[in-house]
């Protein structure tokens, strides 16, 4: 039925367009004889016998017109609606591998092949969000996974009637670290959908920027104490600046957190702070630690990428792509130099 009506509105838009034709060229073609044969002694007998013919050839060249216009609007305009409803279709079900196909010696107007290469270019970056929106759902299932199953684990192992007091001391010790793991790493998602969603918004004032690294600095002195971490601070005094003080502290915070987690027992971790010009500033953390190979320091700012599978349980993965995202928003620069075995160095530029 609908095939059809189809065919009924084409033949119908056929024919007004053919009489469109003819009556366009009838009326140019009599009003070009008219002026031809103004003030001419053509005979009314010659007029008549004329008419005829050329009538004929309006009506051919009518019809000639009609087939030009319905081939290009056919083979080319309706042919490329055809095949971009068709490829629309299949990416509204979710095939983001479909793509439309552009022949550079076609002869599809310009706007075609440009709407053509859009489109593409559109499924390529639905398909890659895609891609991260199942990745991130893995990555935050397995992280969620491990803590929960950890916690049940103890907690099944502390309803045990024969643990002595210390044996559940201890698991309610890792019950209590597993529970700070999952918070720690909801935080975290949270703070990245709002950092990628661009609903953080920078509050920019002077700030003594050597002041901020050594508060960070303090905080994690229990940890450095426990491990007897060497620090090595190189601060010059006043370094003033103008950023967002609170999305700073993040990430400071989180390359001192890093290097520290990365440092053996009894390495050595350096902290320089250092002004240029008017209103910037160079931090670098520097760490006795692992190190890492190349191929590990093009992927660490993304979410959930941990290179060192040795100390996956430590983190989450996050800390590093929530530093990337407020660089981003503050426009500063951050440098990586690592070398296996020997250490890194996080560089970071404020300016």
């Amino acid at each position: 039925m609908k095939k059809k009506l189809a065919n009924r509105k084409w033949y119908t838009v056929t024919i007004i367009v053919f009489i469109a034709c003819f009556l366009g060229i009838c009326f140019v073609t009599t009003a070009n004889i008219f002026l031809f044969l103004h003030d001419t002694d053509l005979t009314e007998y010659y007029i008549r016998y004329r008419a005829p013919k050329v009538f004929l050839n309006v009506f051919i060249l009518s019809l000639l017109f009609t087939i030009v216009i319905f081939f290009f609007g056919y083979f080319i305009t309706s042919r490329n609606v055809r095949e971009i409803l068709k490829f629309s279709d299949k990416v509204s079900r979710g095939d983001y591998k479909v793509r439309l196909n552009i022949k550079e010696t076609s002869f599809d107007p310009h706007g075609y092949k440009e709407i053509k290469k859009n489109l593409n270019k559109m499924v390529d970056e639905l398909g890659s969000v895609e891609t991260l929106r199942t990745d991130f759902i893995s990555n935050v299932s397995h992280e969620l996974k491990t803590p929960l199953a950890a916690i049940q684990n103890y907690a099944t192992l502390i309803q045990g009637s024969n643990l002595s007091d210390e044996e559940k001391s201890d698991y309610s010790k890792q019950i209590v670290q597993n529970v700070t793991n999952l918070s720690s790493l909801i935080t975290n998602i949270l703070k990245l959908n709002k950092l990628e969603n661009q609903r953080i918004f920078p509050t920019v004032k002077e700030i003594n920027i050597s002041e901020l690294v050594c508060e960070c600095m303090i905080g994690f002195e229990q940890i450095w104490e426990e491990k007897k971490i060497q620090i090595k601070a190189d601060i010059e005094e006043e370094v003033l600046i103008f950023t967002d003080s609170e999305l700073l502290k993040v990430v400071v915070n989180n390359l001192i957190s890093n290097a520290l987690k990365f440092t053996d027992n009894g390495g050595t971790v350096e902290i320089k702070v250092e002004g240029f010009n008017k209103n910037g500033a160079v931090i670098s953390v520097s760490d006795t630690g692992c190190g890492m190979d190349k191929k590990t320091g093009n992927h660490i700012f993304e979410k959930f990428y941990q290179g060192d599978t040795s100390h996956n349980r430590q983190g989450n993965g996050l800390g590093l792509a929530l530093v990337k995202q407020i660089i981003d928003i503050l426009g500063y620069e951050i440098n990586v130099q690592s070398e296996v075995g020997v250490g890194s160095t996080f560089i970071l530029i404020c300016k």
